[in-house]
């Protein structure tokens, strides 16, 4: 099993994020490209003490950056989790 400091890289603090924390109680984590939706509900539940009901993740494809010549490069491509908490709970995010 894999520590969940290696799976949950951070809490994504966006717009989109912080609607979803209002309306859903839903969080948005970067996590591990290699973590399943087990491994990220185990990791939130241990770091952040709460019970997690629903995970859901997608991958983010690098975006495309110009060199300073004709180059173009890729920045990293990344995945997020949308986990979904427990009715009551929340995460403390000071």
């Amino acid at each position: 099993m894999k520590e969940p400091f290696a799976v949950v890289k951070e809490l994504l603090v966006t717009e989109k994020g912080t609607l979803l924390t209002e309306r859903e109680n839903q969080y948005l984590f970067r996590v591990d490209m290699a973590a399943n939706k087990i491994e990220i509900k185990r990791a939130v539940e241990a770091l952040f003490n709460v019970h997690v009901t629903k995970v859901n993740t997608l991958h983010r494809k690098g975006k495309k950056k110009r060199e300073r010549t004709q180059n173009f490069g890729r920045t990293a491509a990344t995945k997020r989790a949308v986990v979904t908490l427990k009715q009551g709970e929340s995460i403390d995010l000071t």
